[in-house]
């Protein structure tokens, strides 16, 4: 059986936990800053804050404010 290596989500910012984007801090084209908010997800009447990890520039943000993501769906990518 061949060997199915997982996929690279290195450039990626994807959802934690099943929950409801309530806001993007960044659009597509900006640099963001290590730390950085870049968008927020309220999941079980919490509020998640998901910063940057590294400096980067967004290259694609297929969410819009109100969406409702399961666990590891794309909110954005990078370059």
């Amino acid at each position: 059986m061949p060997v199915k290596l997982p996929q690279d989500t290195s450039k990626m910012l994807l959802c934690p936990m099943p929950g409801l984007i309530t806001a993007l801090a960044v659009s597509e084209g900006d640099t963001v800053e290590a730390g950085q908010a870049l968008a927020t997800v309220e999941a079980m009447k919490m509020e998640n804050i998901l910063r940057a990890e590294k400096k980067a520039v967004v290259k694609r943000v297929p969410v819009s404010v109100g969406a409702s993501l399961a666990v590891d769906e794309i909110i954005m990518e990078f370059e």
